[in-house]
């Protein structure tokens, strides 16, 4: 498995980490009673570290969606390199050190782990490159299968690309 696959996959396991306990942090003030029950009352406000929980998980989920799309189609192009080896890095390990900043309250420095953990723009940026590549090989591959001169083998062979 890749680097940028091994990344992916720790943030899965990050994500999950995330729905659980900003979950059992909701749950805390109410019971779990409330929580299992038909939840007809009202939720009493929550607790600073619940809702700043809360919004973690909501960020994570606004941004992991665009980061596993990124890594699945440059791993899909065939792209391993520098670009997205960091970008994945950068990604896991700045929203790991965004939950305990931002669950804490730590401004300023969490802002700062937030803004590490997003040049997974850079594997995005390395999307680019990948899709440059792959229509450059289909385009090649077509080219190869439409009849021109000295094109051998089956038509199945010349429209194969590698």
């Amino acid at each position: 498995m890749t680097t940028e696959l091994t990344m992916l996959a720790l943030s899965v396991v990050l994500g999950i980490v995330q729905i659980v306990l900003s979950a059992q942090t909701k749950n805390l003030p109410t019971g779990y009673l409330w929580a299992a029950g038909p939840r007809d009352e009202p939720r009493p406000p929550l607790t600073a570290m619940a809702g700043r929980l809360e919004r973690a998980l909501s960020n994570f989920l606004e941004t992991f969606p665009l980061f596993a799309t990124a890594v699945l189609i440059a791993h899909a192009a065939g792209r391993h390199d520098w670009m997205t080896v960091w970008g994945a890095q950068l990604y896991f390990w700045g929203r790991l050190a965004y939950l305990p900043l931002y669950a804490l309250g730590v401004f300023f420095v969490r802002s700062l782990a937030w803004n590490l953990a997003h040049p997974h723009t850079a594997v995005a940026g390395d999307l680019r490159l990948s899709l440059r590549s792959w229509r450059s090989r289909r385009r090649s591959a077509l080219w190869r299968g439409c009849g021109s001169e000295g094109a051998t083998g089956s038509r199945e062979d010349r429209l194969r690309w590698h």
